[in-house]
């Protein structure tokens, strides 16, 4: 039996008004999404705490799940971390689920008085960071002792609702953290990889390709596979969305869309790019299932331009 296909919608943005954030997040809801998102950084003009905000989403809604896409590793204790989304998977009804990266954007460590350590290391204190999570989610007691964290005797309460625990996301895009995300995480979302510390979207385009995504999945699975683990799920966001058939009243576009636009012509089979009436947009989603595994989407910032999709594809 085929995986079905799940749909991401952001987190909508904050304007000073509680009741119509609660309000979108229910009209998400009601179109069919299944899961609603939020990243975590602290500049430029980024608004919401994700914890808080995935709280709070959780409580206000009845079926949305609530993702963090994803947590900085850097910015919080793993195990703190663990028991603030148990806490959450168990008040929401098992509906958590926990990305995690090893952060990249310096301005926010910058801001917070904070040095950004090299990437071997961020990687490094990631993959201990996941053992103490999975750790806290299906264990008592977690005790560690690494090269970066240590717990020593910590109960692991609450218990998760969610069994054998909630899904914990890890974006990958190098090969090392290909290779990471393949043999600890439950889902693996796909990205173009960053030349170092910077993101370099104009650069990173070009790992976008169909067959340099195809050769991601398959690390992936080799990695799972040396693991003695399954092979995850796997997570894409799209980086250029254009529904013909579709009013796109808000004119969000993703922040990649410039970039791709100009490497249209080396994406245009990429699940990068999808570009098509709803009819025609739903196909690929499901020939992208077939061929990469393929099977969580993030369609873009623009609920409105992809409702359509959604509704598609809801019986699949």
């Amino acid at each position: 039996m085929r995986e079905p296909l799940r749909f991401i919608a952001s987190m909508p943005r904050l304007h000073q008004d509680g009741s119509a954030w609660v309000s979108e997040l229910r009209r998400v809801e009601a179109m069919g999404f299944d899961t609603v998102a939020v990243s975590q950084h602290v500049t430029n003009g980024w608004q919401l705490a994700p914890l808080a905000a995935m709280a709070f989403a959780a409580a206000s809604t009845s079926r949305l799940r609530v993702l963090s896409l994803v947590v900085q590793n850097g910015l919080h204790h793993p195990a703190l971390l663990a028991k603030d989304i148990a806490t959450i998977d168990v008040l929401s009804h098992g509906r958590v689920e926990l990305g995690i990266g090893p952060s990249w954007k310096a301005d926010d460590y910058t801001a917070l008085g904070l040095t950004l350590e090299s990437g071997r290391v961020r990687l490094a204190r990631l993959d201990e960071a996941v053992e103490i999570i999975r750790r806290y989610f299906t264990t008592d007691v977690v005790d560690f002792a690494g090269d970066h964290y240590r717990v020593d005797h910590m109960e692991a309460l609450p218990r998760c609702v969610q069994r054998p625990n909630p899904p914990i996301l890890i974006g990958a895009g190098s090969p090392r953290m290909l290779d990471l995300a393949g043999r600890t995480a439950d889902i693996v979302g796909i990205h173009a990889r960053m030349n170092g510390d910077v993101s370099d979207q104009a650069a990173a385009v070009t790992d976008l390709t169909a067959a340099s995504i195809a050769a991601k999945v398959e690390r992936i699975r080799a990695a799972a596979a040396d693991a003695g683990r399954p092979t995850p799920r796997l997570q894409f966001s799209c980086y250029y969305v254009h529904v013909t058939d579709a009013l796109e009243a808000s004119g969000q576009r993703s922040s990649w869309a410039a970039h791709v636009e100009a490497e249209m012509d080396s994406l245009k089979d990429s699940p990068a790019v999808l570009v098509g009436t709803a009819k025609e947009c739903a196909e690929k989603l499901l020939e992208w299932r077939e061929r990469f595994g393929i099977t969580y989407w993030h369609l873009g910032p623009d609920v409105d331009a992809v409702r359509g999709i959604v509704e598609l594809l809801r019986s699949d």
